[in-house]
């Protein structure tokens, strides 16, 4: 059994009513669009019989009018010619086409009274449709940010990721003592050197300087001669 029992159940719902209600509200707005859009279905296929049937009515009523103006030529005829209960008979028989005429054209009054009720009840099914539509949209998008929030609210308190950050710390603590190791072999260092011990490191490398350039004042000619 639908959510709704007729049209104007439909149209007279109030949807936010209906959902404060459900159990699960997407799932009752879900229902609600199928449901409109089977009855807006059926609204516009009543209203595409009505049409048809208002064709059909018109159609018959012009051959009803081309039938009357015949049987008055007939019995225009007939006078013209002394036949009076031959032009009797032919407009007997008029009148009863004027009488079907006039039932027809009473049933097009309210074949066209049943259209613009359709087309009203069209109006009013598409607008409840649109409504139903968009809060179905908003539900969703208020469904996806509470998930949304959920997995970070859920994120925050696992107990993993505060063990993660133990575990990085812990680390961290022990690269400092390293690094701390590394450094204090470091200390002291430079402490033990005394002015003499500068002074001859600078003896040195000038001596070192001094045959340095010796040798290239020494190998500067034989590299001459081999140019030339």
């Amino acid at each position: 059994m639908g959510i709704f029992s007729r049209l104007s159940d439909i149209i007279n719902s109030n949807l936010n009513a209906l959902l404060d209600r459900a159990e699960d509200p997407e799932k009752m707005i879900r229902l609600m669009i199928q449901e409109m859009e089977d009855t807006l279905v059926e609204v516009r296929s009543a209203a595409a019989k009505t049409i048809a049937d208002q064709k059909d009515a018109r159609r018959r009523l012009k051959r009803l009018g081309e039938a009357e103006a015949e049987w008055q030529r007939k019995a225009e005829l007939a006078l013209s010619k002394g036949r009076e209960d031959l032009a009797r008979g032919a407009l007997l028989e008029k009148a009863k086409l004027a009488e079907l005429a006039r039932e027809l054209e009473a049933d097009l009054e309210h074949l066209e009274e049943a259209l613009a009720h359709h087309e009203a009840d069209v109006v009013k099914l598409e607008a409840k449709l649109r409504e139903a539509k968009t809060k179905k949209q908003t539900l969703e998008a208020r469904h996806k940010t509470v998930a949304s929030q959920l997995r970070v609210r859920r994120t925050l308190h696992d107990r993993r990721i505060d063990d993660a950050f133990s575990r990085f710390e812990a680390v961290e603590m022990r690269l400092d003592r390293l690094e701390g190791e590394v450094e204090s072999y470091d200390l002291g260092a430079d402490a033990g050197r005394t002015l003499a011990d500068a002074f001859a490191e600078l003896e040195v490398d000038e001596a070192v300087e001094a045959e340095l350039a010796a040798l290239k004042a020494k190998l500067k000619p034989a590299r001459k001669a081999e140019k030339e």
